[in-house]
């Protein structure tokens, strides 16, 4: 639900589980990577399409998850897809 939301947003090229695959959320029988469950409410890491603006696209992020899940979003742009790399 989380995850659906953030690959729909305009500007995410794909979500991103952290230089150690830490930035998870373990599920029955499988793992959401870039997603992780906070006490107080969710970190979520993405990689940034090329040419989308980084604040524009943490805010659209935030919002859109906050329409499927109340708390706090923490939004990391953890990386940048190169340009014409097609969305995951």
């Amino acid at each position: 639900m989380i995850a659906a939301a953030v690959l729909a947003t305009p500007g995410v090229h794909g979500l991103h589980a952290g230089a150690g695959g830490e930035i998870a959320t373990y599920l029955p029988g499988r793992r959401v990577s870039g997603v992780r469950q906070l006490e107080n409410g969710y970190d979520v890491h993405v990689v940034l399409a090329w040419g989308y603006p980084v604040m524009g696209t943490a805010e659209a992020v935030r919002a859109a998850v906050q329409q499927v899940v109340p708390g706090r979003v923490d939004v990391t742009i953890a990386d940048v897809a190169a340009a014409g790399e097609h969305d995951s």
